[in-house]
């Protein structure tokens, strides 16, 4: 494929865990890939330098995405450098555990700018260059399984992973026209740290819990959001799709 007709993606919070795994399956699907790193600049550049050592372009930014103004324009700079977008996956974020008695708004204010605003900022500067460009791509938010059922302490972080997945619902209805797509990746229990055989993914008490016996890894995170934008799936938008091995079908209380 030539450089003028590969895919381009930008993703955010990439340099690390399931960003670093949305990052290199893109990579290897073909995509020129750009993307936000918060504070280990080294992961970051060694990430990159494995895009570029793959063929392709890659450009890199140090970004505090819970900052006003800062997604829109990080998203409109990625865009200039890339000559265009195909693909915004947004995955920074935080977890969070809160309890309502000790509940302070400091905190909510923090998950809510960067766990949610950013997303719609990125999405908002993403859309308007597709729509100006006739793209038709692809917008893909990396929310969480406890946006889908409720655990103790996690009323902001779980609760605002469960809005992104009904903002998604809409944005996917005033897109639909232009041939954008949006959808949610909802990943459950994942081992975010190094290269993981099968039998260190189901290290410990807790993942033999899940059903199918292990964590998940950031690749394949990443193979899920590749399939999502790929031509393979052009028929669903507005959706969540769980990648948990099963760990919240039985109601199972997470530890």
């Amino acid at each position: 494929m030539s450089e003028q007709n590969r895919k381009k993606a930008f993703v955010t919070g990439g340099s690390r865990g399931i960003g670093k795994g949305i990052v290199r399956m893109l990579s290897q699907g073909g995509y020129d890939v750009s993307f936000t790193y918060h504070s280990k600049a080294e992961e970051a550049k060694a990430l990159q330098a494995e895009v570029i050592q793959a063929g392709h372009t890659s450009y890199i930014y140090q970004a505090s995405m819970e900052k006003e103004t800062i997604p829109e324009r990080v998203t409109a700079r990625a865009i200039e450098d890339l000559g265009g977008i195909d693909l915004l996956v947004c995955n920074a974020g935080l977890t969070r555990h809160n309890n309502l008695l000790s509940l302070e708004q400091g905190l909510i204010d923090f998950v809510y700018a960067l766990n949610y605003r950013s997303y719609l900022m990125c999405a908002k500067e993403a859309a308007a260059s597709m729509v100006k460009r006739e793209v038709k791509g692809n917008i893909i938010f990396i929310t969480s399984t406890r946006g889908i059922r409720a655990y103790p302490e996690d009323a902001i972080y779980g609760g605002l992973k469960a809005a992104l997945s009904r903002t998604a619902e809409s944005m996917a209805l005033d897109m639909a026209k232009y041939g954008i797509r949006v959808n949610c990746v909802a990943p459950g229990a994942t081992k975010i740290r190094g290269e993981f055989t099968q039998t260190e993914l189901a290290e410990g008490e807790f993942a033999g819990r899940i059903p199918l016996g292990r964590k998940g890894s950031p690749d394949e995170v990443g193979c899920l959001v590749r399939y999502l934008a790929s031509q393979e799936a052009s028929y669903i938008t507005g959706i969540t799709v769980k990648i948990d091995g099963g760990l919240i079908l039985s109601g199972m209380p997470e530890e």
